[in-house]
C-alpha cells in the first residue's frame, strides 16, 4: 500500500486488519483475556508461527498486550476501539451473508 494510501483513515484500519487472523485474534480479545493456547484452540487451522506473528504484531501496534505472568494477552484501550467495527461486521454477516 502506497504511503499515500495510509492518509486515509479507512485504509490505514484497513491495512491493521488485513487478514482474516488478525480479525479473529482481535474478535477473541474483545471478550477478555486469552491465554496462547486458548486463541490457538479457538482459532482452528492456524499454525502456531503464524498466531505468534500476527500477535507480536498486534502487541507492536499497542492494539493487544502480552501479560507478564500470565501466557495471555487482552486488548488494550486502543484496541477496544474496534468493537464497534467488529459489532459491524458481526451484523452484517449475520444478515447478508
Amino acid at each position: 500500500m502506497k504511503d499515500s494510501c495510509l492518509a486515509c483513515p479507512i485504509a490505514r484500519v484497513a491495512k491493521l486488519l488485513s487478514d482474516s487472523w488478525t480479525l479473529l485474534i482481535v474478535r477473541d480479545l474483545l471478550s477478555g483475556q486469552k491465554k496462547f493456547n486458548e486463541l490457538a484452540d479457538s482459532l482452528s487451522g492456524v499454525s502456531t508461527r503464524t498466531l505468534s506473528v500476527k500477535l507480536k504484531r498486534l502487541v507492536d501496534m499497542k492494539v493487544i498486550e502480552k501479560l507478564s505472568g500470565y501466557d495471555g494477552y487482552q486488548i488494550t484501550k486502543k484496541g477496544a476501539g474496534l468493537g464497534k467495527i467488529m459489532d459491524s461486521m458481526a451484523e452484517y454477516g449475520a444478515k447478508s451473508l
